[in-house]
């Protein structure tokens, strides 16, 4: 399996976008009541699990105000102050992909980018801090195309390597210090693929695919500016994610996930990583256990119809809640 499959969904999404952007918007205002009313009529035992997700998205209690700087719909356009031209397009694809729903004199914030504070006012964002107030953090699936890629791994458990892999771009402080530790441990195969820091040349490697990470039994899941972008594909595969205590979250609802069920958590020193590896190499049944639940977990996200209503949820209480 050499094959990349980020290269491969890009073109389309792209072309998704556009389409979506060059149609009438009436076109689908005038159907976000049925839309959402024709799914939750016809799967009645999802609506509990559909307004528990809607809530755990935006948390927002009581009805608040919004900025001067919010936009209106009507004015939404596919521009931004963002310098980086792949987050201009992506972000803003994936905010009027729902936006577009939504009659044209309500008002949006946005926070794009990888955001880990939370803002004074209800803002639409990627991500948001797991701990402490962040009810005006609304998370809609932003990035997606980065984020959210799943994959069917037919490697089994048993046949990948007893180590742990590990190419990420090091840029922060904690993935210099692990590169520090565990650079040339037998038990991991570890890389760096940004050539724009020397922090030390036996570091830098050339980047792999997804499928060559797929060889190896565990696999590396630092947070870098805010989220990891592997975990959702790494708990998507026959692999093991190899994790600290996670501190943020984005539509992959990060903060529910259970370490040591969904991940294997190391101290946030990483002192005890050898330790956690040998157990998990030692113990087959529990680290098979793991990937169970995370295919689990994972096949949530999955239903397009489903994730498309949530998003639509979400939105219109965030309208509601900022008095609109």
């Amino acid at each position: 399996m050499a094959i990349d499959i980020r290269k491969n969904m890009h073109l389309w999404y792209y072309m998704k976008g556009y389409y979506r952007y060059f149609m009438p918007k009436f076109l689908y205002q005038s159907r976000l009541e049925s839309t959402i009313n024709n799914y939750l009529e016809k799967h009645p035992d999802e609506v509990d699990y559909i307004n528990d997700r809607v809530d755990y998205y935006c948390k927002l209690m009581s009805v608040k105000n919004l900025s001067d700087q919010a936009v209106l719909l009507r004015n939404f356009k596919k521009k931004s102050k963002l310098k980086n031209k792949r987050c201009r397009s992506v972000y803003f694809f994936d905010t009027y992909e729902y936006s577009r729903f939504f009659p044209d004199d309500k008002r949006i914030e946005t926070l794009y980018g990888d955001i880990t504070h939370v803002p004074d006012v209800p803002s639409l964002t990627k991500s948001r801090p797991i701990k402490g107030d962040n009810e005006n953090s609304v998370i809609l699936n932003f990035d997606k195309v980065r984020h959210f890629i799943f994959l069917n791994d037919h490697i089994p458990y048993e046949k990948k390597q007893d180590k742990m892999i590990g190419y990420m771009g090091v840029y922060q402080e904690h993935r210099v210090a692990f590169m520090r530790k565990y650079f040339g441990n037998p038990l991991c195969e570890l890389g760096q693929v940004n050539t724009n820091r020397d922090f030390c040349k036996d570091w830098i490697k050339p980047k792999i695919t997804i499928g060559q990470h797929l060889k190896y039994k565990f696999i590396l899941s630092l947070e870098g500016n805010d989220v990891a972008s592997n975990l959702k594909w790494i708990m998507s595969s026959n692999s093991i994610p190899v994790a600290p205590d996670l501190v943020y979250e984005t539509w992959f609802m990060e903060g529910r996930l259970i370490p040591d069920y969904h991940y294997i958590r190391i101290k946030s020193d990483y002192s005890d990583l050898e330790e956690r590896l040998q157990y998990y190499i030692d113990h087959p049944e529990e680290a098979k256990a793991i990937i169970a639940h995370n295919h689990e977990y994972v096949a949530q996200f999955k239903n397009k119809e489903r994730e498309r209503v949530i998003s639509l949820l979400v939105l219109k209480k965030y309208f509601e809640k900022t008095a609109q």
